[in-house]
């Protein structure tokens, strides 16, 4: 119990000072101003130090004695896209490799699908579950039946470019203390203005906050779609917990706590499918943010050890954005108050717009974001510069979802029974009429 309130009073806390200060319309501007220029620094010099040298080569790289990998692939409810992502995992351009796929109770025809696929391709394998357990289950099972030590998982509508695994178990190969690798997942889901502005947000927010946190020691999580990992390392920090919501977050946390680093492969690419309705959206990122809070309730008693500092930036990032949220919220109430009562001077919110100066460098510091990183993003995508028209919306929409998904994500995160098992439903996985790679 003391675990799930030191969270929360930790937030407030930080509310409160800002609050007290006189300086919360400052904060609630500034620190995405900040946080901005930030993820803008530690991804150029990402791009720099790794990234510019050479052409994109369709050859995957040359590794000496390549061991053997097991690609795992939960599914639930796949029968449309299983044999598309099977197809992709068996294309794989790597010489040693396997294929698990993971039937989790599906109520479709998803396991008589991948039984159908094992006659086609003799490096699959099946597994199936009576019903439905969840995706960290299935992963730990997947994990259990491999012989492969470096096991590559994506999701079982993904489709893994043929070079993915080569370049994933590279990084593990250069260097022994690599627990996980995350990839770089591609939407292909963009026929809608939603669609159309997730892959500038993969592109310009998600890559970019990847390329920085690597470049400043530690990743806040892997991609759930596609990452890799040192299976020793998960039996030493026992595996994918099956009551968070969000096990990619969790295995991250509990991997580095473990003092094994987590490394950012933007080769490794993966073509994935997102939401396309407002619906979809909301369930979808409101997921996210529950899993963010339950990880976070689940690791802030443990994370003021000094043995565990690597993780104090993410701790304090995750603090900070959740008390911008909320600062933003006291500010706006603060402001339909005072527009009826007289507030004290220390909490008297005159206006919600920034100063001309300041939306200014808000707006100027966004586009350069975006154009920042869709310069470093279109050596993997040469046409994504198009998109800029559809990123600009991305504050508009996004920092709103944001918003309110983080503000209704922590309660349920407080509320939701400890121990109890996370399963999954069928997402919303766009307008399948549009999927491209």
């Amino acid at each position: 119990m003391k675990g799930a309130l030191l969270g929360p009073l930790v937030i407030l806390a930080l509310i409160v000072i800002v609050s007290a200060g006189g300086i919360l319309l400052e904060f609630v501007f500034l620190y995405p101003l900040f946080m901005s220029f930030l993820w803008m620094v530690g991804g150029v010099y990402y791009y720099f130090h790794w990234e510019r040298h050479g052409v994109r080569s369709l050859d995957p790289p040359v590794i000496d004695n390549p061991p053997l990998v097991s690609i795992l692939i939960p599914c639930f409810n796949e029968t449309v896209n299983a044999a598309e992502t099977i197809a992709a995992a068996i294309g794989q351009n790597y010489p040693n490799f396997e294929v698990i796929a993971i039937d989790d109770g599906s109520s479709d025809t998803t396991g008589a699908v991948l039984d159908r696929l094992t006659l086609a391709y003799p490096a699959l394998r099946v597994v199936h579950f009576a019903k439905n357990q969840g995706k960290a289950m299935a992963l730990r099972m997947g994990a259990l039946v491999a012989r492969g030590e470096y096991l590559v998982c994506i999701d079982g509508d993904a489709v893994l470019d043929p070079n993915a695994t080569a370049y994933i178990v590279r990084l593990f190969i250069n260097t022994p203390r690599v627990g996980a690798v995350t990839g770089n997942p591609r939407i292909r889901t963009r026929s809608t203005l939603l669609g159309k502005v997730q892959v500038g947000e993969f592109s310009s927010i998600i890559g970019l906050i990847k390329r920085a946190q690597r470049i400043y020691g530690t990743i806040n999580t892997v991609s759930g779609v596609i990452a890799g990992f040192r299976r020793s390392a998960l039996h030493h920090c026992g595996y994918w917990s099956l009551d968070m919501i969000t096990e990619d977050i969790d295995i991250s946390w509990m991997l580095q706590a473990d003092h094994w680093s987590i490394q950012y492969e933007p080769d490794a690419l993966c073509w994935i499918l997102m939401p396309e309705t407002f619906a979809g959206l909301w369930k979808q990122r409101l997921r996210w943010a529950q899993g963010g809070a339950e990880v976070f309730l689940k690791q802030i008693p443990h994370m003021f050890a000094w043995n565990r500092r690597r993780m104090w930036g993410v701790l304090l990032e995750y603090c900070l954005s959740l008390a911008w949220a909320g600062a933003l919220i006291m500010t706006f109430i603060l402001w339909m108050v005072g527009n009826f009562i007289t507030m004290p001077a220390g909490m008297n919110v005159q206006s919600i717009q920034p100063p001309a100066f300041w939306g200014l460098l808000l707006a100027t510091t966004c586009l350069l974001q975006f154009a920042v990183a869709l310069f470093i993003e279109s050596r993997y995508e040469p046409k994504l510069y198009r998109l800029i028209f559809w990123v600009i919306w991305y504050p508009f929409f996004f920092w709103i979802l944001t918003l309110a998904t983080s503000l209704a994500g922590f309660p349920k995160a407080l509320l939701r029974l400890r121990g109890k098992r996370a399963v999954w439903i069928s997402p919303d996985r766009g307008v399948t009429s549009s999927v491209r790679r």
